[in-house]
């Protein structure tokens, strides 16, 4: 019986890839692509000294607010614009606007509270339930709405002016509160805004669900669809109170009683004491009473500048 024949051992393949090249398997790895540029924000010099300038032009008014607020009437012509006189008579200054013509100016702000609640507060609750209604409703003239909206956005106040006077005139409005606050209530930019956000914000999916479980109208447009409006209601009542809080033109055509005058008015005519005969010049009670009038409204954008934020931003992507 023959012995069986040694198995050959096996010879390592000496067979190159197909494509010809060299083995893409023992390559180094590649190294990590960098991130694409547009990833990082890009630097504009350009865009950084304009921004500077703006900056700068809307900040310097305010320093020198501030700083004059804290001069005597004689410190004001006296030293630097932008540098505190020796004498620091803030703290008297206040005092002295509080208290002078028998406290007018606490008067003239609380007018001017008055003209806010009721006038920019107004506006701002008919701007969200027009804009609602334009928003989720469907009736015909909708597009008649709309471009009559766009069209009163586009016409000063200035130009109505005149003829709300002579119209408030016929009534025998003028001279009163109402001249004032009843003009304030139309906000046509505040409408068109509610009108914008609330198509975004509020998804009509959710609102047929509540008519679904037997909400009404009232309940529904309440519970479920102002939660979500929060952020456009906090950005309209900015814009409204700010309109409302300096306004000049309106007043001065349609109040003739100091009493009712509001502060931009009342400021006005302390400033013009002085070119009067007889008339005392209170320059530095005009400019401390200037610096309380902003005091309010920096506090507003301050406390609600986050719902702001969110309010101009809300809807500008989309899902």
């Amino acid at each position: 019986m023959s012995a069986p024949l040694p198995t050959p051992a096996p010879t390592p393949s000496t067979s190159r890839p197909a494509s010809g090249g060299r083995d893409r398997s023992a390559a180094r790895p590649r190294a990590p692509r960098r991130r694409h540029s547009a990833d990082r924000p890009r630097r504009s010099v350009t865009l950084t000294v304009l921004t500077g300038l703006v900056l700068l032009y809307s900040l310097v008014p305010l320093v020198w607010l501030a700083i004059s607020a804290t001069k005597t009437q004689e410190g004001l012509f006296d030293s630097s614009g932008l540098w505190f006189d020796e004498d620091f008579a803030l703290w008297e200054n206040i005092a002295r606007t509080l208290s002078y013509d028998d406290g007018v100016f606490v008067r003239w702000l609380l007018n001017t509270v008055l003209y806010v609640v009721l006038g920019a507060g107004g506006a701002t609750f008919l701007a969200v339930l027009g804009g609602y209604g334009l928003a989720k409703f469907d009736f015909p003239g909708r597009r008649a709405v709309f471009a009559v909206v766009i069209g009163a956005v586009a016409v000063p106040g200035t130009a109505l002016a005149v003829p709300t006077f002579l119209m408030f005139s016929e009534l025998g409005l003028t001279n009163t509160p109402w001249a004032v606050i009843v003009p304030s209530l139309i906000s046509p930019f505040g409408l068109y805004l509610m009108w914008v956000f609330t198509t975004e914000a509020v998804p009509a999916e959710l609102l047929e669900a509540a008519r679904i479980d037997g909400a009404g109208e009232a309940l529904t447009f309440f519970r479920v669809a102002l939660p979500l409006l929060g952020p456009g209601i906090v950005t309209v009542s900015l814009f409204t109170m700010v309109a409302t809080w300096n306004n000049y033109f309106l007043p001065l055509i349609m109040i003739k009683d100091p009493d009712w005058y509001p502060l931009t008015l009342g400021l006005d005519a302390w400033n013009a004491q002085a070119s009067a005969a007889g008339g005392e010049a209170v320059f530095d009670l005009v400019i401390t009473g200037s610096l309380l009038t902003i005091v309010p409204l920096i506090a507003a954008f301050l406390l609600l500048q986050r719902h702001w934020r969110t309010g101009l931003a809300a809807g500008s992507v989309k899902e």
